[in-house]
């Protein structure tokens, strides 16, 4: 090998329903890659005990994540979808890189801090190893590229971190078992085993806000329902929830500048763009100076429109559930396949005895 193949891996967390958020900020970038890309996409069910360990339905969270995958428009014979547990060479894997990072590194992610709060004595040490887990998730398969929104960008670099530190430490060991690729990291040659991994971003990100509340972001955790539309809410629901979206007094601008200030109509205004594939100077030329009774029946219409054909195939595909499992078994089995070339490279590599 003179070079790493192109490779694109990303996953999703089965921790509740998923919502215009989710889909417009990762599932509908995730469709897209699949056009002259070798994709990866993963439901990352070991991730999700970090954040709650002990799921009521945890099976149907995971077909869940995989319906709003094939519904959305991802090709699981051309590509893989499958589910993280499924493959145990990822558990292995980031136990070898427990073992490369740094506590000192670990200590800095801010989305431990964010998560763990005050009480960081309390919090599972599997919160703090995340990235050490989703570092394994990408190099398992020597991903060579991500899609990421801001809020994993560091765990990315920590991801690249912990390949370099591998890298060199595992040099010479690599060279021995003719594995590795010479590259480049700043000016330093390396011969490397795993990729230094490169954050894909397409465009600018929409970044969708609660409906409730526009300085905060859409989540699955906000106790309010009305905060957020969910992919398998009817059309009533989507209609009632924009309906009900928080704005203020004043009418459309005309000017992309007259959002300021103004977070819940540059919310909407933001999810009318990346509905219709717009940017908001062409929505404002066509809504400005007119007010959000105009506006939100035509944001309803526009949602509806775009959101109810997966819906449908999502409740098609939760009705019967053996096709998703069919589904995952299948992109389970390859990618196992593909994730123990890796890992029999890596114990040769480390020197283990198998």
């Amino acid at each position: 090998m003179t070079e790493f193949k192109k490779l694109v891996f990303s996953g999703v967390q089965p921790t509740g329903n998923l919502h215009l958020g989710n889909y417009l900020g990762a599932i509908r970038k995730f469709v897209a890659l699949q056009e002259g890309n070798d994709c990866i996409y993963c439901v990352v069910d070991l991730h999700s005990l970090t954040a709650q360990l002990v799921h009521n339905d945890l099976p149907g969270q995971i077909r869940s994540i995989a319906a709003a995958f094939i519904a959305s428009g991802i090709d699981p014979e051309k590509h893989i979808v499958f589910n993280q547990s499924a493959v145990p060479q990822h558990a292995e894997l980031a136990w070898i890189f427990n073992c490369v990072a740094r506590i000192g590194w670990m200590n800095r992610m801010t989305q431990f801090k964010d998560k763990a709060g005050k009480d960081r004595e309390n919090a599972s040490l599997g919160l703090l190893a995340y990235p050490s887990l989703m570092a394994a998730d990408i190099l398992v398969y020597r991903g060579t590229h991500v899609p990421v929104g801001d809020d994993q960008k560091q765990h990315l670099e920590l991801a690249r971190d912990i390949a370099m530190k591998f890298n060199l430490d595992y040099q010479d060991h690599i060279r021995r078992a003719g594995q590795g690729v010479d590259i480049t990291v700043g000016d330093e040659p390396v011969h490397a085993y795993f990729p230094m991994v490169e954050p894909l971003i397409e465009g600018p990100a929409p970044r969708v806000m609660s409906l409730r509340d526009g300085t905060k972001k859409m989540s699955k955790s906000d106790p309010s329902d009305l905060s957020r539309i969910n992919l398998m809410d009817d059309e009533d629901a989507i209609s009632k929830k924009i309906r009900k979206a928080k704005t203020d007094p004043d009418g459309l601008p005309s000017e992309v500048e007259g959002l300021k200030g103004r977070p819940e109509a540059d919310n909407l205004v933001g999810i009318y763009a990346a509905l219709a594939d717009k940017t908001k100077t062409e929505v404002l030329a066509e809504f400005g100076g007119q007010q959000f009774s105009v506006f939100k029946p035509a944001l309803v219409d526009l949602a509806v429109q775009v959101l109810s054909p997966i819906t449908g195939e999502m409740r098609r595909l939760m009705d019967d559930t053996s096709h998703i499992d069919a589904i995952l078994r299948n992109g389970g089995e390859r990618a196992r396949a593909r994730a123990e070339a890796t890992m029999k490279d890596v114990r040769d590599i480390i020197g283990f005895l198998y």
